[in-house]
């Protein structure tokens, strides 16, 4: 028995990101769905230690591995443009369709007695926890956006700018305390250099 499911996420690589754009530093699905994990366990933690009373507190693990798979299907969908993606509802519906499609056709590569433990990973669930998982790992999605717009806006890619605008008021709008926890403590330092970065370090020498 050969199974295809794990050489098929290899492939996540070759997906790139923000196709109708010119960018100076090009992204794929692979690298962004890292750093979508890695934001996700973040506001988790932040979640639960900082914000947690009368919410529902995810495992930060478990919102890092739904943020692993949370772009998967794009596999075999292709990344759609934001603007075509929510073009209009019927648009946004018949996408769905196709990722569910999609996430199906993964799952059918994967032994029947494996794909219970990753069905859960590629398709999102409507139980409380499971909302609020999806909501962190949304959250942690567009807070992967908005440092890619400031990367392309500090190499002087003045493209990005409406869409960091956009991204800006989409993070706003899901009025979540630890995404403005994130930009005032957090974000910041995305701007510094690699000297800035490790100036600790530095002063030490």
């Amino acid at each position: 028995m050969t199974i295809d499911f794990f050489a098929m996420l290899h492939r996540l690589r070759y997906i790139r990101r923000w196709g109708l754009m010119r960018n100076q530093i090009p992204e794929n699905v692979q690298e962004h769905s890292h750093e979508v994990a890695v934001l996700g366990h973040l506001l988790a933690v932040i979640r639960s230690r900082y914000f947690a009373a009368g919410r529902v507190c995810p495992d930060p693990a478990q919102v890092a591995l739904r943020a692993c798979y949370h772009d998967a299907t794009e596999i075999l969908t292709g990344d759609m443009p934001t603007p075509a993606k929510y073009f209009s509802r019927e648009m946004r519906q018949t996408y769905g369709i196709l990722e569910k499609a999609s996430a199906a056709h993964l799952l059918s590569m994967l032994p029947d007695d494996l794909q219970d433990v990753y069905a859960p990973l590629l398709n999102e669930g409507d139980s409380e926890m499971a909302c609020a998982t999806a909501e962190l790992v949304k959250a942690a999605d567009r807070l992967s956006a908005l440092i890619k717009c400031s990367d392309e806006l500090a190499a002087g890619n003045h493209e990005f700018a409406a869409a960091s605008r956009y991204v800006t008021e989409r993070l706003a709008a899901m009025q979540l305390p630890e995404v403005s926890w994130f930009l005032e403590h957090v974000y910041p330092s995305y701007a510094k250099n690699l000297d800035e970065l490790r100036g600790t370090i530095a002063n030490q020498d």
